[in-house]
């Protein structure tokens, strides 16, 4: 449960700064909307990186294999990170209808991808890294 923790409290911190930003943009104030988002944005990349570069290794190594789960969340990251493009453009071009219809787009991306990284992927992690969980949280946590 280590991971499972430690990651499901992160999609948490992130959703939560992403929920402002939509609030923020909701009322037309686009400099606090992009405040949040870039807070979202920071919080988003850096677990994405955390999983990329130490999480997602880990178990690739301890399975032997790439293949699989962390492929195709590794593909949606790159998803991810696109639409995070097209929303910073929106903020930048104080768009809401174009704001709100990518961040539509990111958030039923996000929920599905969440729920598979906390439903499935992290169980494993858990279970497969065992004793090294503990060791791999502290490694996230101080990258």
């Amino acid at each position: 449960m280590e991971i499972s923790n430690y990651m499901h409290n992160e999609h948490r911190r992130c959703d939560d700064a992403f929920a402002k930003a939509e609030q923020a943009a909701g009322s037309g104030d686009f400099s606090e909307a992009f405040k949040h988002f870039e807070d979202f944005m920071i919080d988003t990349l850096k677990h994405f990186d955390k999983e990329e570069e130490i999480l997602f290794p880990a178990f690739e190594e301890a399975t032997g294999s790439s293949e699989g789960p962390t492929q195709v969340m590794r593909y949606e990251h790159n998803q991810v990170r696109g639409l995070l493009e097209q929303l910073k453009d929106a903020i930048d071009k104080q768009d809401k209808e174009r704001f709100f219809s990518v961040a539509d787009t990111l958030m039923v991306l996000l929920q599905q991808h969440n729920m598979k990284e906390e439903q499935m992927l992290y169980a494993m992690c858990d279970r497969v890294l065992g004793p090294k969980a503990k060791e791999i949280v502290e490694e996230m946590n101080s990258h």
